[in-house]
């Protein structure tokens, strides 16, 4: 099921590749070995091959890039870190798999204003490098050391959306390459503006299905004069999600919290080394000055202490915190190599804080019925927790039971008025929940790709069918 199809040649037309051979050169790239990196997935989609892969080192690039595909009715997909798990990137129509990577430059920062502009291939731990000995910070963090760009493409969020906000709140403004190859900026630096449809917003989780962003402007924040983190176990997955619910209604205002339950504990114990006790567990994390991060610390301590919480403990020494982090990061590697060999099938639903006991307590019950290994973990300070399954990716009938728990947990979460997709977007895997989630309002998405891309060339077969 998820082996690749055979390998061969480009079948692009020759005038096509002549064109592309002459205007890009060794930036073009036609190999076997090229061509598979860029049609692979993190997760469980199968193989899909790009007819050629271009490395973009300029807006100016992908500009000619889309004249020349569009003339010839080529599709154009964008790449750039390829850490997407719902298979966003993957050239399922073949053409050309447009690699960003290389667009990595930082164009300015603007250190009085609390904001950057990069390029889109630029990745966030480097951008945080370079930001570091300005006191200042972005701080969307998905885990994977994903590029700007493709985070701007997938609404990323991650494990400080919780106060922080999501890509939706830190993207100020993009430069896009639209379909006709024209280069426009969505918006000014401006806080805040009222001028004609918000088309940063429109762009910004749109999958590359409207346009290819090449330039992307951040709002940034100061780093935090004091940040500690904890790591506290329960006795039950309820006490450690009630206490979640709690201090986010007491308004404690919380960086990071992340959950993870005694079999993600486990996969994390043997992947990262670590000698947690292996029961349901919170990361926190706290930002702010040394008293407000002491009251943080003690009114989230009781609650957990009256919830059935064990020892919190709590840490300011950065090599401590990012061992932690790390730990967390790699959580969706330790769970699907649980079992050697196996591929991962993540699951990403938000729901209503209020409901987000309901939810997972509701979905834990379900797994227990499930022969696949799978664990539970997500970014519960906003409703959004992840399942990961260990798949054997020989089992077709193990593709066919995740897929039915999976479809029970979206009806769950769309129940409670909650969503399919809380940070990895649509891609190829969710399109019917779209549908479902949504309604009508996906005919208006149709209509405004059939507006932009009326030749559907731009990373086609994503978000929904034409």
């Amino acid at each position: 099921m998820l082996h690749a199809p055979p390998l061969s040649r480009a079948p692009l037309a020759p005038d096509v590749l002549a064109e592309l051979e002459a205007r890009f050169g060794a930036a073009l790239h036609l190999t076997d070995a090229m061509r598979e990196q860029h049609g692979k997935s993190e997760a469980h989609f199968p193989t899909a091959l790009p007819d050629a892969v271009v490395y973009a080192r300029s807006t100016t690039d992908v500009v000619d890039l889309v004249a020349l595909c569009t003339a010839h009715d080529v599709p154009i997909v964008p790449f750039g870190a390829g850490t997407s798990i719902e298979g966003n990137a993957l050239p399922v129509r073949g053409g050309v798999s447009v690699d960003l990577s290389e667009m990595n430059a930082i164009l300015s920062v603007n250190a009085e204003d609390f904001d950057c502009t990069v390029q889109a291939g630029r990745r966030r731990e480097e951008l945080n490098l370079h930001l570091r000995d300005q006191g200042l910070f972005f701080p969307i963090d998905p885990g994977a050391n994903a590029t700007i760009g493709g985070m701007a493409s997938t609404r990323a969020s991650g494990t400080n959306a919780v106060r922080y906000g999501t890509m939706r709140e830190a993207v100020l403004s993009l430069t896009v390459v639209t379909p006709d190859a024209k280069v426009i900026r969505t918006s000014r630096r401006a806080r805040k503006s009222a001028a004609g449809y918000d088309l940063t917003r429109l762009f910004v989780g749109a999958e590359g299905t409207l346009g290819i962003i090449t330039e992307v402007t951040l709002r940034l924040h100061p780093i935090p004069e004091q940040i500690s983190s904890a790591v506290c176990g329960f006795d039950s997955l309820q006490g450690a999600v009630d206490t979640v619910v709690q201090s986010i209604q007491l308004g404690v205002p919380l960086a990071r919290v992340e959950i993870l339950d005694a079999m993600q504990i486990r996969a994390v114990n043997r992947w990262s080394k670590m000698d947690l006790p292996e029961t349901t567990t919170l990361f926190f994390e706290f930002h702010g000055t040394p008293a407000g991060v002491a009251e943080q610390i003690a009114t989230v301590e009781a609650l957990a202490s009256n919830n059935g919480g064990g020892d919190f403990a709590w840490s300011n020494l950065p090599e401590e915190r990012a061992r932690l982090w790390k730990a967390r990061h790699e959580a969706y590697y330790a769970a699907v190599n649980l079992r050697t060999g196996a591929v991962g099938w993540s699951t990403d639903v938000c729901v209503p804080i209020s409901r987000l006991p309901d939810c997972i307590l509701e979905t834990q019950a379900d797994l227990a019925t499930s022969n696949v290994p799978a664990t539970i973990l997500g970014h519960v300070g906003d409703g959004n927790f992840h399942v990961i399954f260990s798949i054997d990716p020989d089992a077709p009938h193990e593709f066919a039971e995740v897929a039915a728990v999976n479809a029970r947990l979206v009806e769950r979460a769309l129940a409670m008025d909650g969503t399919c997709t809380g940070e990895h977007g649509i891609g190829l895997g969710k399109q019917d929940w779209l549908v479902a989630e949504l309604g009508d309002a996906v005919d208006v998405m149709r209509t405004l790709k059939r507006a932009l891309d009326p030749k559907n060339l731009f990373n086609p077969g994503k978000i929904f069918a034409l």
